[in-house]
């Protein structure tokens, strides 16, 4: 196996993970800078981890019913669904080309992963999901909602059916979704109507991909189970309280958050503009592109300074393809200016 690779970055315009390109105002800044000096640093977290649990629960207007836990960013609540879920035989499943820790996450707990492709267009393969279900009847299913690294969503009508496949299994569908805050539909006003759905979101894309916060909801019963294998004190006390920070000026991460939405479209437009170039609809911070020579494009744009995703190494269906992340609307010119002088 590999270890999960970070591009180096130093000197370009960073385009390559997906991350909220905005810092704080300044005026925010130092009013975080006073309230994490604050901190208790010398005590195991305590109280506040709370604190934070139910200001998130009211921000997302939690389902009646359900609970929360947190990890270290969404990477460590995919690690312990696997070690809960690991008994003898079971197989995680979710559709490829998609997030990289699922397969990984069941590797490293020495369970079964099966991935079942997307269609050319990366849409779900209704009937060959609902059989792999059936054949291999998963412990966990992960659906991500908008997808990773193809930006979509799936169809309603396929995802109901797979929900009731996998309810009818007795196995855990999980929604992974992490680009929430630029997508037009979610599954967490569901979570409270199944006793075997799952809905994992991070604080990353919201704009806070430096503090590793990630969390899940669910049946607080279900929970409960899963919470059982979290290390203690996983969310340290600095991490909380930049969150609950950030929870008190949700304006203006959604004021962020509606810029990138705007630039995404006006990047999509150009992209429609420029010969030789394959842009896919998005429902995330990033948007899916085929070229001609994607290891040419993405050396060139390197070399005029603007570092983006090439992914066509993934999996055959991304053959020949970039991901590139919405920045701010200045880093965005330089992207488009960059990829149509490489293509």
């Amino acid at each position: 196996m590999h270890a999960y690779a970070v591009q180096p970055s130093a000197g370009f315009i960073k385009l390559d993970a997906m991350e909220n390109p905005f810092l704080l105002p300044p005026a925010l800044q130092a009013e975080l800078g006073q309230r994490l000096g604050a901190v208790a640093i010398n005590r195991y977290p305590g109280g506040r981890i709370d604190d934070l649990k139910t200001a998130l629960a009211a921000h997302i207007a939690m389902p009646e019913g359900c609970a929360l836990m947190l990890g270290n960013g969404s990477d460590e609540l995919i690690s312990l669904l696997a070690l809960a879920c690991d008994v003898p035989g079971a197989t995680i499943l979710a559709p490829v080309p998609g997030f990289v820790m699922y397969a990984m996450s069941a590797q490293l707990q020495g369970l079964h992963f099966v991935g079942v492709p997307l269609t050319a267009d990366f849409e779900l393969d209704e009937a060959a999901m609902l059989a792999a279900i059936e054949e291999h009847r998963p412990a966990i299913t992960y659906i991500a909602y908008p997808n990773n690294p193809t930006a979509n969503l799936f169809d309603n009508a396929v995802i109901e059916k797979i929900v009731a496949a996998v309810g009818a299994q007795s196995g855990l569908v999980v929604f992974d979704e992490a680009y929430q805050p630029f997508s037009s539909r979610t599954w967490l006003p569901r979570a409270g109507e199944h006793d075997h759905v799952l809905v994992m979101r991070t604080l990353s894309k919201f704009g806070l991909a430096g503090i590793r916060l990630g969390y899940m909801v669910g049946p607080a019963t279900l929970i409960a189970e899963i919470d059982k294998v979290r290390p203690p004190y996983n969310v340290s006390v600095l991490n909380a309280e930049a969150a609950l920070f950030a929870l008190e000026h949700a304006d203006e991460y959604d004021r962020q958050a509606a810029v990138l939405r705007s630039e995404r479209e006006r990047l999509q437009a150009a992209l429609s503009d420029i010969p030789g170039v394959q842009a896919w609809p998005s429902e995330a911070n990033m948007i899916l592109v085929r070229v001609a020579d994607s290891k040419d494009a993405f050396e060139s744009m390197k070399q005029r300074g603007v570092l983006i995703k090439h992914v066509a190494a993934l999996h055959p269906l991304l053959a020949n393809c970039l991901r590139l992340t919405v920045g701010t609307p200045e880093e965005n010119t330089r992207m488009i200016d960059a990829l149509r002088a490489s293509v």
